[in-house]
């Protein structure tokens, strides 16, 4: 048994009228990034900001004038490797940042899914950087999807949206997306058709076959997912991304 994908002029020009309506600092920064691989940095800190983002924006929301999203761009941001290392407790020493900037939301929960990955990373001593630039220099739909899989299955919290959404804001991704509830709704609304919720998409194979028929349609409309992504996302905030206020 096979599906296939009918996508139409008219399925393409929505697509290109997005892209047009939402050509904003957000979409410009991820071009940049994901495509054009400017600015790509891969340290322990970037690391570190990466995972508690998708830990904090799988829980609650993160536009341009979020508590979230203000947290985020923190300068300097108080969260690092060197403070990570001299904390008498790693559960402890994130709670009490998260609560400093009232992200008090599951806050428990986030607690404990950052120390676990930390001490997992800390004990590969470190060697999710090897992979991350593996996937810089290596790109490709297969080697994206592999690596994301794995995020998912060795990353506690994170699933297959987070874990697509962690190599997403690294600028490392351009055809694997985090499938969120921004995207499921423009979705619904462009007509896309399979029926999506959050729950399904927490398997898989599903998610595969979701992001299949996304990567068709891009491909055809002659962009990259993280591009219609970036599109759909900001779609949502009022035209309130700027150049100061981009976290990722």
């Amino acid at each position: 048994m096979e599906i296939l994908w009918n996508i139409d002029d008219a399925d393409i020009k929505k697509v290109n009228r997005l892209l047009e309506e939402n050509d904003n600092p957000f979409l410009r920064k991820r071009k940049e990034r994901n495509i054009d691989k400017q600015g790509i940095v891969l340290t322990k800190d970037t690391i570190i900001l990466s995972m508690l983002m998708c830990l904090l924006t799988s829980q609650q929301r993160s536009g341009p004038d979020s508590k979230v999203g203000k947290f985020l761009r923190k300068q300097p941001f108080p969260i690092t490797a060197k403070k990570i290392d001299q904390a008498n407790d790693i559960n402890t020493f994130i709670k009490e940042n998260l609560q400093k900037n009232e992200l008090t939301r599951y806050i428990n929960r986030i607690s404990d899914f950052f120390t676990e990955n930390i001490k997992k990373i800390e004990d590969d001593n470190w060697a999710i950087i090897e992979k991350l630039n593996d996937l810089k220099h290596k790109q490709s739909k297969e080697n994206e999807r592999e690596l994301a899989d794995y995020l998912d299955s060795w990353l506690k919290g994170f699933g297959p949206k987070q874990s697509r959404n962690f190599l997403q804001s690294l600028g490392l991704t351009k055809y694997e997306i985090p499938i969120d509830s921004r995207i499921t709704k423009w979705l619904k609304d462009f007509g896309f058709p399979v029926t999506l919720s959050s729950y399904p998409l927490g398997d898989i194979g599903y998610y595969h076959f979701v992001s299949d028929g996304v990567q068709m349609l891009c491909e055809r409309a002659g962009t990259y997912p993280c591009l219609l992504d970036a599109a759909i996302f900001s779609s949502y905030d009022n035209k309130g991304w700027t150049e100061e206020n981009i976290i990722y």
